[in-house]
């Protein structure tokens, strides 16, 4: 007679509490996820305009070729083919005086692939081209003895802008490429952020494959890439998912866990995964914090919080036909071309700041004309153009800090039997990244099943 399914209650559903149910789901649980907000996707996910009437994302994200954990997440879903990769890494980036300079890295073995790239690059002169082959001794590095290994070794006090002068990165290779890399990445300014975790995305983006630092965009709205997808198969399994819905963890008389309290519903569970982000964790319990499990409160308490500003613009005409723009020198970042995306007429821009601590405090009228001027004075085709509708979408607490001596991150498993944390924030080695989310779910789910080979 076989066992009984696990029971397990997933709390959160962005992509690392979706993963994990979606994975328990499939080797047989009875999974439900509990989700407060009334839609699925927390940080990532996307609205309907009042106006237009077209589904928003909330902030725009970018996957990558080296992202396999999530493309293994959207290949179960089924929509892996809907953010497909560029077949090697190609970035249009255009400074703010309109200069426009594309690089592309050519099918060579890593990282000679990048350094091939760059010195053809015509955004840099001779002794920048030459300064990038000083930082090809890290990636061969990488190549040898792995990515985590090689930003392990990077001194803890360091940030990004220290590691890359020590380095031998020269002012215009840093302005061009690498702090839009570390801005992208770890949505904090490369002067506050650590080292360690950009070595890491260094590691992971110019990796073995030279298709690993590939973009990939999706071209749907998110929650379609991923949340309704996910949300379905875990119904097939005889799964629910619940919005709308607060979630209080319930302990027995001798401070196990019980089950979830959900709405006026106690739902029994085996295994509960908390997915929920950082400053939301302590809201969990209806009293204090469980003493097992009262260091990695304090600490997600004491973690700061770094935002990405989104201004969506649509033109009464369009003003580029690439798909994915870089912005040098301004306050705005990147540039989605919504339009070109998902392949209709609207001439919708989605414009975005990351680490926008500034910024996120202005008013929309404010943000919606920093975001245009930028974009007239980098695309001269814009200056043709009118704006017919603006649309700011502030995430203030987007991801966590990675500042030098920020608190430690917790583990997947924690003091508490049954109790097992997932999230980006989590210690994965990886930024606030969607990688780092879905990683971080297969690992709880893994620590769940009793899978040890991970």
């Amino acid at each position: 007679m076989s066992a009984p399914a696990k029971r397990v209650v997933v709390i959160g559903a962005g992509f690392a509490g979706l993963a994990a149910a979606v994975r328990l789901a499939h080797a047989g649980c009875l999974v439900v996820v509990v989700e407060e907000a009334p839609r699925l996707g927390g940080r990532a996910t996307a609205f309907t305009d009042r106006e237009s009437g077209e589904r928003v994302d909330n902030g725009q994200h970018v996957l990558f070729g080296c992202y396999r954990e999530t493309y293994a997440f959207l290949g179960r879903l089924g929509t892996a083919v809907q953010a497909p990769l560029q077949r090697r890494l190609r970035l249009v980036m255009v400074g703010d005086d309109g200069r426009r300079s594309t690089l592309e890295c050519p099918n060579l073995p890593a990282p000679w692939h990048l350094v091939a790239g760059l010195m053809r690059w015509s955004a840099l002169g001779v002794g920048d081209r030459w300064s990038a082959v000083r930082l090809s001794r890290v990636l061969l590095a990488v190549r040898r003895r792995g990515a985590a290994a090689v930003a392990a070794e990077v001194a803890p006090d360091l940030t990004v802008s220290d590691w890359l002068v020590s380095r031998g990165q020269t002012p215009r290779l840093r302005d061009w490429l690498w702090h839009p890399l570390a801005i992208a990445a770890l949505n904090q300014s490369p002067d506050v952020a650590a080292a360690a975790p950009f070595v890491r995305v260094l590691g992971e983006l110019f990796g073995p494959r030279p298709d690993d630092a590939a973009v990939g965009l999706p071209v749907v709205p998110l929650d379609e890439l991923y949340a309704v997808p996910a949300e379905r198969i875990i119904a097939k399994h005889g799964g629910r998912v619940l919005t709308k819905t607060a979630a209080r963890i319930v302990l027995d008389d001798r401070g196990a866990i019980a089950g979830v309290r959900a709405g006026d519903t106690t739902i029994a569970a085996d295994a509960v995964v908390s997915s929920v982000p950082w400053h939301a964790f302590a809201r969990l319990w209806t009293g204090d914090v469980p003493e097992p499990l009262a260091a990695i409160a304090a600490n997600a308490a004491a973690t700061g919080s770094s935002p990405i500003v989104t201004v969506n613009l649509w033109l009464d005409g369009p003003i580029t036909s690439d798909q994915f723009i870089g912005l040098v020198g301004g306050p705005m970042h990147w540039i989605f071309n919504k339009s070109a995306l998902y392949g209709d007429n609207t001439a919708h821009l989605s414009v975005v700041s990351s680490g926008a601590e500034e910024l996120a405090a202005r008013d929309n009228g404010a943000i919606a004309g920093e975001a245009w001027g930028q974009l007239t004075r980098a695309l001269p085709a814009a200056a043709t153009r009118r704006v017919t509708r603006s649309v700011v979408v502030r995430e203030h607490r987007a991801t966590f800090s990675l500042a030098p001596g920020s608190p430690p991150r917790p583990a997947t498993t924690t003091r508490m039997p049954g109790f097992f944390l997932a999230g980006d924030w989590t210690d994965t080695g990886l930024p606030g990244t969607i990688e780092g989310a879905v990683l971080s779910g297969h690992r709880a789910a893994d620590a769940i099943l009793g899978v040890t080979d991970r």
